[in-house]
């Protein structure tokens, strides 16, 4: 077997996004002539398109950072990229441009739900022959195509947010990491005052759990069809209230869940009560106003399992006592509103 098409085997063999785009510059960057190659990540902040390094080769070895890490300082204008920015611009599918004397650079964007999220530049000594483009150009259709697959099986089919079965396996390796999980970045819009405190020492990453008040009545009293569409603009205003590194998953029925990064708890009750004031205000076609209960855990301790538990029992309190509530679920132990269960193992001892 061919050295390209063993790499090929090798890359649609992984299930996560970055070891596939590592996968994808190992062999991009095995070709022949090929200096350098990097997987850029394309985002707006602030209306301004910029792109980043997100991962490369230093030093013999592979680096990559995700949209958690907040604002980059390598981050520049795509404006400084001309080449770059008329290709996302009038959405080809490469630009080529010499950016000094031996040095050769090919960008391929990435275009996902028709955005481009990231890019892949592939550098060398010698100007691009119309048969290395060719073989490039087929390395990148098959990891371009997996990739979208990968991202079709994380999502829920209706609304686009990620699905339970992506929660299951992102969350546990995020626990059992002891750090925020490696994921895409969606945008860097709404980072908003919350930037501020991922600095903080207080910063925690913070687990809600959210469900649509009374759901089963607009499905009895409008139909099934009004009741996805009212699930779907309760995605869309979920992704329009929290930042790029949180993320949001469709739980299944009316129920979501957002895992919120690195903020402290007074900033995790604004962001959280601010959605929930959001939905309050919308007036969703022909049903009108609807509203949201959500209950909320910090992630430092724990298994996954207790963790979602705690959070859920937040909620149904919340659901239990008034609707259209947050309750964090600390606050509830500490009122002697909930009793705590102590978890042995397997075993839940209350």
């Amino acid at each position: 077997m061919s050295p390209i098409l063993q790499n090929l085997v090798e890359m649609t063999g992984h299930r996560d996004h970055l070891r596939l785009e590592l996968s994808v510059l190992s062999t991009l960057q095995e070709l022949p002539g090929t200096l350098d190659v990097r997987a850029l990540e394309v985002f707006t902040h602030q209306g301004t398109q910029y792109v980043r390094p997100r991962t490369w080769r230093e030093g013999g070895q592979w680096r990559s950072v995700s949209v958690e890490a907040g604002w980059d300082p390598r981050s520049i204008p795509l404006s400084q990229l001309p080449q770059l920015q008329h290709c996302v611009d009038t959405r080809e599918h490469r630009a080529i441009a010499t950016v000094e004397k031996a040095r050769h650079r090919l960008w391929l964007p990435v275009w996902m739900q028709d955005k481009v999220t990231s890019c892949l530049e592939i550098t060398q000594s010698r100007p691009f022959s119309a048969q290395k483009l060719g073989v490039i150009t087929g390395i990148f259709h098959v990891y371009q195509n997996y990739q979208s697959l990968l991202d079709y099986s994380e999502r829920d089919a209706l609304t686009g947010l990620f699905n339970r079965k992506t929660f299951d396996e992102q969350f546990a390796r995020q626990l059992d990491n002891g750090q925020a999980m490696p994921t895409r970045a969606e945008s860097m819009d709404h980072e908003r005052d919350h930037r501020a405190a991922s600095c903080d020492g207080n910063a925690r990453h913070w687990l809600g759990v959210v469900d649509i008040d009374h759901f089963k009545q607009v499905n009895d009293r409008f139909g099934h069809l009004y009741g996805d569409e009212v699930l779907i603009l309760v995605a869309n205003i979920l992704r329009s209230s929290f930042r790029a590194q949180d993320r949001i998953f469709r739980f299944g029925g009316e129920e979501f869940v957002v895992l919120l990064r690195a903020t402290t708890l007074e900033n995790a009750r604004l962001v959280f009560n601010r959605f929930r004031t959001t939905v309050e205000n919308h007036v969703f076609p022909q049903v009108g106003r609807i509203t949201v209960s959500l209950g909320f855990v910090g992630t430092g301790t724990g298994a996954p399992v207790e963790i979602l538990g705690q959070a859920d029992q937040a909620l149904y309190y919340a659901k239990e006592n008034g609707r259209n509530r947050v309750c964090y679920y600390d606050d509830l132990i500490a009122s002697g509103a909930l009793a705590a269960k102590v978890s042995n193992e397997d075993v839940e001892l209350f």
